[in-house]
């Protein structure tokens, strides 16, 4: 059987900041007057191909829209790093599905995009219909945290994909089991070029707001998400 190989379109839509205007990248699968429209959020350090595969499953059913949040993969970085808050990035998406022409949607999130879809269901009007959480919740785990401290932001330079990958498997060993190939095609956009080597696609700032949490507004943010 020959599987064919559907290929994301990049778009990219201007969003407001505190110090002017940045550009929000988006991957989308599918017909594009598709009124049914699924959004896959990604994870703190992640990027939005990272859905590849669910998107391929199900662009023939839906518009799948998968955004490289501020500071990843595509998008612009924030000139005021303090920016890079989930308010902030529920308003991206406000002016992202307003660009996509999309009256309502189907969420999924993976830990910080579940974030944002939390934040996003939650207003008044909502285009949220469904909203699929995956690997979060309203209780975030401070061990949690603490790991993703641990590495997040670091100055980090790999001479190879697969030097990268194999970095990158063994601070994801919650992902669960992959093959070699399905591993390094995840990889491969979590990568910038940087001379003969690589580097980390995200803005090593997205680390600086993520540091000031303290266990007193780490438990109001979890009385916000509940």
């Amino acid at each position: 059987e020959r599987i064919i190989m559907v290929e994301p379109r990049l778009h990219h839509v201007q969003c407001l900041d505190t110090r002017g205007l940045h550009r929000m990248a988006y991957w989308e699968w599918g017909h594009v007057a598709n009124p049914k429209v699924l959004v896959c959020a990604h994870g703190l350090t992640r990027q939005g191909r990272d859905f590849d595969t669910l998107a391929r499953a199900l662009c023939d059913e839906y518009r799948v829209v998968c955004p490289d949040v501020v500071g990843r993969g595509q998008s612009d970085w924030l000139a005021d790093p303090m920016g890079y808050q989930i308010a902030a990035y529920v308003a991206d998406m406000v002016t992202m599905l307003a660009r996509v022409n999309a009256g309502t949607v189907h969420w999924v999130g993976t830990s910080m995009g579940g974030l944002i879809g939390m934040g996003l269901a939650s207003l008044a009007h909502s285009p949220v219909q469904r909203l699929v959480l995956n690997d979060v919740g309203p209780v975030i785990q401070a061990q949690a945290l603490q790991r993703i401290g641990a590495y997040l932001g670091l100055p980090m330079r790999w001479d190879s994909v697969e030097a990268a990958a194999a970095y990158m498997l063994s601070i994801s060993k919650g992902f669960g089991p992959h093959t070699e190939a399905q591993w390094l095609e995840l990889t491969r956009p979590m990568l910038r070029a940087d001379g003969a080597g690589f580097k980390p696609h995200y803005d090593p700032d997205i680390a600086l707001p993520f540091r000031t949490v303290t266990p007193d507004t780490a438990a109001a943010g979890e009385a916000q998400l509940w």
